[in-house]
């Protein structure tokens, strides 16, 4: 790591040096902005006022010829060397800064261009479109705990967007006492929100904030950072060697973790596996159990089938046996019909017969039906002796002859 700020200068030199200065720096320096040599002079007035001798000689003196040849030949000598001292050629990338009299009147794009008159001038080329990095590597600086840091690096680009107001307001030597200072503070107050102990995570952190803090404050001298970061933190001794137990132990961790991770990777596997045999197994008794649900489908249909036959044949059995006792049914009742029938038509002649044999049973009674024994007794004397002996003598001749006693003669 670099322990030295990045230094930042203007350089004086020829327009031939200008292009490696603004690229290479010197000597280890960086050089954004060349203060070029003014080649130019009025020297070229000397040879004016030569031709104008000569010319004065061609008028005055019998050397016409000579004398004229003499002033033209100073008066072309001179204007080529106007000429070619106004030629002012601009580096692609880079902006000349143009004055009249000491003061700034514009800038030059990169190309060619011509300053006639002296008092013309290119006081500065600037380049504004390279990006000019700078390291500051910012030593002590405390953390919240008021613990200095051995070192903080920070990096940045820059780029010169406004040449004038660069080189009129601060110039590349004061801008690089400005630069180290703003960037100073920058990483001071960044380490101040930062414990110690996380000090190395300001590596490789978003310095967005810095960054833009640091175009507000160098926006005024035409310069832009377009880039920065910290690439390295360094604690002090004794913070480094305890991180380095803290990695140790950090890494004897994920040591661990890995190891138990494949550890559990194992043992998941080897559960996958046996939770894969158990579905197979699962799969194959659900097969075995479909196969004999539907041996067991078939069975019953097909003894539903053999019932549901045995029950036609039950069914139309005790139809037939009901059409036939209906049948049969039907025809002793006609039969009864029948025979009630010849009875109604005997009736008449039944009860003729018992009609007839009621009366041969009548006379036969009437014949042997005993004859009326009349006893006369005297009116309102009661039941006489002899009536009453005579009952007597006479009921058991009636009982012993099932009630007929024959003819008798009536006594009186």
């Amino acid at each position: 790591m670099s322990r030295e700020f990045s230094k930042i200068k203007e350089s004086l030199a020829s327009w031939s040096e200008i292009r490696q200065l603004l690229r290479g720096g010197e000597q280890g320096q960086l050089v954004p902005v060349v203060i070029p040599k003014d080649r130019r002079g009025f020297s070229w007035m000397i040879l004016i006022f030569l031709a104008v001798y000569f010319a004065g000689m061609a008028v005055l003196t019998d050397w016409t010829v000579l004398a004229a040849l003499a002033a033209l030949f100073f008066l072309v000598v001179a204007l080529l060397t106007m000429w070619r001292r106004a030629i002012i050629e601009i580096e692609e990338g880079t902006t000349g800064v143009r004055s009249r009299w000491g003061a700034i009147v514009s800038t030059l794009p990169p190309g060619r261009h011509y300053l006639w008159l002296p008092w013309d001038r290119v006081d500065a080329v600037v380049d504004t479109s390279t990006e000019i990095p700078y390291s500051a590597p910012i030593v002590a600086c405390p953390t919240a705990e008021n613990v200095p840091l051995k070192s903080i690096e920070f990096f940045l680009k820059f780029r010169i967007v406004d040449p004038v107001a660069f080189v009129r307001t601060i110039g590349a030597g004061n801008f690089d006492l400005v630069l180290s200072s703003a960037v100073q503070d920058a990483i001071r107050q960044r380490s101040r929100r930062v414990n110690t102990e996380r000090a190395y995570d300001l590596r490789g952190s978003d310095v967005g904030d810095m960054q833009d803090a640091l175009n507000r404050q160098l926006g005024r001298y035409g310069v832009r950072v377009t880039g920065a970061n910290i690439p390295d933190v360094q604690l002090p001794d004794q913070y480094q060697q305890h991180l380095s137990t803290r990695e140790k132990v950090a890494k004897e961790l994920q040591a661990y973790e890995r190891e138990w991770e494949l550890t559990r990777k194992r043992r998941i596997d080897t559960l996958l596996m046996e939770i894969e045999r158990a579905k197979k197994t699962r799969d194959a008794r659900v097969v075995e159990v479909k196969a004999a649900h539907n041996t067991a489908r078939k069975d019953v249909a097909r003894m539903l089938e053999e019932q549901e036959t045995e029950a036609q044949r039950v069914r139309w059995e005790i139809e037939a046996r009901g059409r036939a006792e209906l049948t049969a049914a039907e025809n002793e009742a006609k039969a009864l019909r029948r025979l009630a029938d010849s009875y109604r038509d005997n009736r008449a002649v039944l009860q003729y017969e018992l009609a007839r044999r009621r009366l041969d049973v009548g006379a036969t009674l009437a014949e042997k039906a005993p004859q009326p024994l009349v006893v006369r007794t005297q009116q309102g004397g009661g039941d006489s002796a002899l009536s009453t002996l005579l009952l007597a003598q006479l009921l058991p001749r009636i009982s012993a002859n099932g009630g007929s006693l024959g003819a008798q003669p009536p006594t009186t």
